[in-house]
């Protein structure tokens, strides 16, 4: 098999850094040691027809090898977890667990957490907003006390074994690191912490964010002074 390349943004907002999901491939393929290159777009260049065919959404990241195109992270770190290994227990039944976390986190957990990203940062300035949160809030915190008491004293989310399950709850997680919603819930915290410690996403993190060398597009400047101007209204 050739080298993988995956697609990943060369800018993206500051608050975005260290957050697109490319980084959750990146990571999986530094966890099971497979080299990679990546492909970095020019903001707007993901809408363009040559990343069409890649993604149909135009967005970020893709997978490329000579077997195989994908889009989508999930389903991406899960063949790469299924090709070459250390992502997956062999034991059958804590496979299918571990691919049942993978869901759970991109299925479960996230929707309700990236509500928070438009009520707070993309639809801030919408009348609905301010309104919304308490509720977006709330339901945050169902999922994560709901992940909390399954999690219990447990290391990892299935016993002692790190498997793509937790790759990909970790990296959810993160969404809402430093914003007091994890943090209120030590053991989901300390697993957290784990996680992101981990020589490997540590190595992904700092690969991602050596790639942001691009330049902010036109309206990146009039958007982010509307958002000051919303903070401090």
């Amino acid at each position: 098999m050739t080298k993988p390349t995956i697609t990943a943004y060369d800018w993206v907002p500051p608050f975005a850094q260290g957050q697109v999901r490319d980084l959750r491939v990146r990571w999986a393929l530094e966890e099971v040691g497979q080299p990679h290159d990546v492909l970095y777009l020019s903001q707007g260049e993901q809408k363009e027809p040559p990343h069409r065919e890649r993604q149909p959404f135009g967005q970020v990241p893709t997978y490329e090898d000579n077997d195989v195109l994908l889009f989508e992270s999930g389903a991406i770190v899960l063949h790469i977890a299924e090709t070459f290994g250390g992502l997956l227990p062999d034991d059958k039944a804590a496979r299918a667990r571990a691919i049942e976390w993978m869901f759970a986190a991109l299925n479960s957990v996230e929707p309700a957490i990236m509500d928070l990203s438009f009520v707070t940062i993309f639809e801030a300035d919408k009348p609905w907003s301010a309104m919304r949160r308490p509720a977006v809030e709330e339901r945050i915190h169902g999922r994560l006390k709901d992940l909390s008491a399954r999690l219990g004293d447990r290391q990892w989310l299935d016993g002692d074994t790190f498997t793509a399950g937790d790759l990909l709850m970790v990296s959810v997680l993160r969404i809402l690191i430093g914003q007091g919603f994890v943090e209120a819930y030590d053991n989901l915290a300390a697993y957290m912490k784990r996680g992101i410690e981990r020589p490997a996403f540590q190595k992904a993190l700092a690969g991602q964010m050596a790639g942001f060398t691009g330049k902010a597009p036109d309206w990146y400047a009039a958007w982010a002074a509307k958002q000051k101007e919303g903070e401090t209204a």
